[in-house]
């Protein structure tokens, strides 16, 4: 069955993928908030965001997260080919306020051959910017994939 994603050998270092862009909703962080029982007063209480820097109330850090692997899944890069979500380093860099629009950027920093010739390992720059071009998330995700 043909695939859509993109398999080890043709990934090449620099590569970059964009995905399209997504509104922050009030109702993504109070699903979030139930799914995960986070219920921080920072993401659910309007009265205690008034009191913090933000001023408001804020996304969670690991919605955005998850959402950035909606993103990539997005690209078409990786469907049916990944095998494996190895490793994800994540730097929060920005606060992400109900109403922002946010997406993701990925470039291949690195590619290892593994011992079985049917499958590589691809280190990718996952950075996830608002609508200001400000980036909200810094890190690395480390993958499994498919060969040729």
């Amino acid at each position: 069955m043909p695939t859509r994603g993109l398999t080890f050998d043709q990934f090449a270092l620099g590569d970059r993928f964009v995905s399209q862009s997504r509104t922050v909703t009030e109702a993504d962080v109070v699903a979030f908030a139930g799914l995960s029982g986070d219920f921080n007063p920072l993401h659910t209480d309007a009265e205690f965001g008034r009191q913090t820097p933000f001023g408001e109330r804020i996304a969670h850090g690991m919605l955005i997260a998850a959402m950035a692997t909606g993103m990539a899944n997005w690209t078409g890069v990786f469907e049916g080919t990944t095998l494996a979500l190895m490793e994800q380093i994540i730097r929060y860099k920005g606060a992400v306020r109900f109403g922002d629009t946010v997406h993701l950027e990925l470039e291949v920093l690195e590619k290892k051959p593994t011992s079985k010739p049917d499958r590589g390992v691809v280190r990718f720059a996952a950075r996830v910017l608002n609508h200001r071009q400000e980036t909200v998330i810094d890190g690395e995700w480390t993958l499994l994939m498919r060969n040729g």
